[in-house]
């Protein structure tokens, strides 16, 4: 079992943590994350009702997800174990006038203190970053309230996601910094829905995520070949 403060990998910290200063530049490093996040908040939204609801938005690197939320009324908390995101996250957070509680500790840690406090926890691009996936699931399980939702989003594995996700979108297209991901550890649906069932969480719904590089647009869509969202529902 991976203990509370060692499911990490300090060179993914700090391939996130060179870039921290951008975070908030909309045609910068993170561009995608910024263009994308509307339809990850809309399909939460379609899902779950946010006003009032304590959300926590795990790795939550330079708070773009968890502004966002905040924005619709919910209560929220991010977490992340990159120190500089997480600084750039409390200083543009203060800046836009938002409530929110940014800790620095693994989501096994926080787990630990705070066992069954979320009504909705979200887990974006993360995965496919951390040495043992299924230790974060268990713990945002863990965080779940009874019937507590969880959103996730990952990378598809498969020789269609590889030329997509890591050939075009970080070296062609210059969607996400170069080795941003790495082949082996993307993620299957139907690996991440072992690690949820074992987590005590059911899935509910798989949307995936497309790019047009002529419109430079993203849509949902019912194919998951490459990125896909997934809303689970922890049902004890």
């Amino acid at each position: 079992m991976t203990s509370a403060n060692s499911n990490v990998d300090e060179a993914e910290l700090r391939k996130f943590a060179e870039h921290a200063a951008n975070w908030w530049s909309r045609n910068g490093d993170f561009k995608a994350l910024h263009d994308i996040n509307p339809l990850r908040l809309g399909y939460i939204e379609a899902r779950v009702k946010l006003a009032d609801a304590m959300v926590l938005d795990v790795g939550c690197g330079g708070g773009i997800l968890t502004e966002a939320i905040a924005r619709q009324g919910a209560k929220v908390t991010g977490i992340d174990l990159a120190a500089e995101p997480l600084e750039v996250a409390r200083s543009h957070g203060r800046q836009s006038d938002l409530d929110i509680d940014y800790l620095l500790c693994s989501t096994e840690q926080l787990a630990e203190d705070k066992s069954g406090c979320f009504d909705v926890v979200t887990c974006m691009e993360l995965l496919e970053h951390v040495p043992d996936p299924q230790s974060t699931l268990n713990a945002c399980s863990k965080l779940l309230k009874q019937d507590g939702h969880l959103f996730l989003a990952s990378v598809n594995r498969n020789p269609k996601s590889y030329l997509l996700a890591i050939v075009a979108a970080e070296y062609i297209l210059n969607l996400v910094p170069k080795g941003t991901h790495d082949y082996d550890r993307l993620i299957q649906p139907a690996e991440l829905a072992g690690w949820l069932r074992a987590a005590d969480l059911e899935i509910k719904d798989i949307t995936g995520m497309t790019y047009n590089p002529i419109t430079q647009q993203y849509r949902l869509t019912a194919n998951s070949d490459v990125n896909y969202l997934v809303h689970a529902l922890r049902s004890g």
